[in-house]
């Protein structure tokens, strides 16, 4: 036993042991160390967009504005999302400018003809742009977790199961209600009128509530309003 100076006895054996065994604390990164690390994060999402910007604008497709229109889609995209999920995280909102991404270098008379062409067509897109958004967001700094995300959202993966795929779906499908499908029905003018009804009904069964609802407030043609009552009378 060893004698404290104060006449108490201590066991020196069982300090060591108790000293030996207390679990050191994880230090604390210093506010400023913190504020950099959180301004890294924000400059790795920026560059993001702007490389996801910059692939959009090589689409020889322009819109009225005379911009690109992968670029004008992406935006229209993100912008639902935040309009129905106003917290977005950084990394979703990427995800949903990255839609479309680079689609124009596939075009669809690449694949056959046909219903089994198109969707051919169609996974092979979801693919593509999910590798090239992973890839962009990683050449940026994103962290790889939050990469391997975007991908998993671009590519349309775990619909109806995944808050964030959900969320990319619902926007799309709106961008298409409010700007889309006017184009869509003139290009189209040869379908009969139920084909139309058919496709609205399918487009709002992939909605969730909250992007059915916002889709309820839409100022649509007349026309295309008639066609979204009689596939809501159907579902």
């Amino acid at each position: 036993m060893e004698q404290a100076g104060d006449g108490r006895e201590v066991c020196g054996a069982h300090v060591r042991a108790t000293i030996s065994h207390r679990r050191p604390r994880k230090p604390r990164l210093p506010p400023a160390r913190a504020g950099l690390r959180l301004r890294g994060a924000m400059e790795a999402y920026a560059r993001a967009r702007e490389l996801i910007d910059a692939a959009h604008a090589a689409d020889p497709a322009r819109s009225a504005d005379g911009r690109a229109a992968e670029l004008v889609y992406g935006e229209r995209v993100e912008a639902w999302v935040v309009k129905l999920e106003p917290a977005a995280a950084p990394a979703l909102r990427l995800a949903a400018r990255a839609q479309h991404l680079e689609r124009w270098l596939v075009p669809r008379a690449s694949f056959p003809e046909g219903k089994a062409g198109y969707l051919t067509w169609r996974r092979s897109l979801y693919t593509k742009q999910a590798e090239r958004a992973r890839e962009l967001a990683l050449a940026a700094g994103v962290p790889a977790a939050e990469a391997a995300d975007i991908a998993v959202w671009v590519s349309k993966t775990g619909l109806k199961t995944n808050a964030g795929t959900q969320a990319l779906e619902d926007a799309a499908c709106l961008v298409f209600l409010e700007n889309e499908i006017g184009a869509f029905a003139a290009q189209h003018a040869d379908y009969p009128r139920e084909k139309f009804v058919d496709i609205l009904r399918k487009t709002w069964k992939k909605m969730s509530p909250a992007a059915q609802q916002a889709a309820l407030g839409l100022a649509l043609p007349p026309a295309i309003a008639g066609l979204v009552r009689d596939a809501l009378g159907g579902t």
